[in-house]
């Protein structure tokens, strides 16, 4: 038995993996190739995480860097390049070296450290910042930063208005045997901060789960963990999620998927109900995107895309088609 099981268990994951492959393919062979529209160029900006369109100033976007940065955001244009203060530009460049300056460090965000930072979003002009990557399921200190949204033009630093633990009603172990607790997405839906998780297969973190989980922040303690409300599961998206954005008027969630496939998801959710990954629901399938983690929307039309390498892509929603019902939970 065990000089026959290997073999058998190899050969078993090799035909698993070829039937993955092939399915992959044939969703992405008539998938439109993505069109770059601008690339971040500031050096600072190295592994584009998380991006959000302010609601305040025009033409304003915010970004920040991946785990292990320093706790700052850019602000950035749709071209993408970088706001600098006026009050500061005889000492610091954006996007191009200048001599005698020294690269633009972005705004400073006090009481906060980027662990490992995945996603912004946005209500009003307050900003939320997850700190809940957790690549490996073990993290028992995930949580979000809030601050009130900062004028790109006017400060170098701003400080963080409170930081809320939270924890998944369902995870008891650290790791768990299923690697089902990491998040890459965050987004506010009727005043309440919505969490949807990144699925990994077979406690691997290089393994793309298909499926994912939405929570819910119904509290917002300071002095202790805010266990989230599990609203619903999805089986199969097609692709681990790292991204999501809701719309200006409320109506429209974008939901991101990195790999096997590459795919944005809209769902309606102006009928209300809790369950918006069970709304009437349109997608994309496209290619070229690279590591895309990031999502957001451009008005209530349009949404632009960012990849890790900090290309971003511009996406019209009026082609995406309606989509076969997937299994929820």
């Amino acid at each position: 038995m065990k000089r026959t099981f290997f073999p058998r268990l190899l050969a078993a994951f090799v035909s698993l993996a070829a039937t993955f492959a092939l399915g992959a393919t044939a969703q992405t062979a008539d998938a439109p190739t993505l069109a770059v529209v601008a690339t971040i160029t500031h050096p600072p900006i190295n592994e584009l995480s998380g991006m959000v369109k302010s609601r305040r100033y025009p033409n304003t976007y915010w970004v920040h860097n991946d785990s292990g940065d320093a706790a700052r955001l850019f602000a950035v244009r749709s071209d993408g390049t970088v706001i600098v203060p006026p009050f500061v530009q005889r000492d610091y460049f954006a996007d191009v070296a200048v001599e005698g300056k020294t690269e633009y460090p972005g705004i400073g965000v006090s009481l906060a450290t980027n662990y490992d930072w995945e996603d912004i979003a946005i209500d009003g002009d307050t900003l939320y910042i997850a700190d809940t990557g957790n690549n490996g399921n073990g993290r028992r200190d995930l949580g979000v930063y809030v601050l009130a949204e900062p004028n790109p033009e006017a400060v170098v630093a701003a400080r963080v208005l409170k930081w809320l633990p939270v924890a998944y009603p369902d995870q008891s172990a650290y790791p768990p045997e299923d690697w089902h607790f990491d998040c890459e997405a965050i987004f506010v839906v009727r005043g309440k901060l919505h969490f949807l998780t990144k699925w990994r297969e077979g406690s691997n973190i290089n393994a793309p789960g298909v499926g994912a989980s939405l929570y819910r922040l119904d509290t917002q303690y300071t002095d202790r963990v805010n266990v989230l409300k599990l609203v619903e599961t999805k089986a199969d998206l097609g692709g681990w999620v790292t991204g999501a954005s809701v719309s200006p008027d409320g109506k429209t969630l974008a939901v991101l998927c990195q790999a096997p496939t590459q795919s944005v998801w809209l769902y309606d959710i102006s009928g209300g109900g809790e369950k918006l990954l069970s709304r009437p629901a349109r997608r994309m399938v496209f290619t070229g995107g690279k590591q895309c983690e990031s999502v957001c929307f451009d008005g209530n039309d349009t949404l632009l895309v960012g990849n890790e390498q900090r290309d971003l892509f511009r996406l019209p929603v009026a082609g995406l088609k309606p989509a076969p019902a997937r299994e929820s939970r």
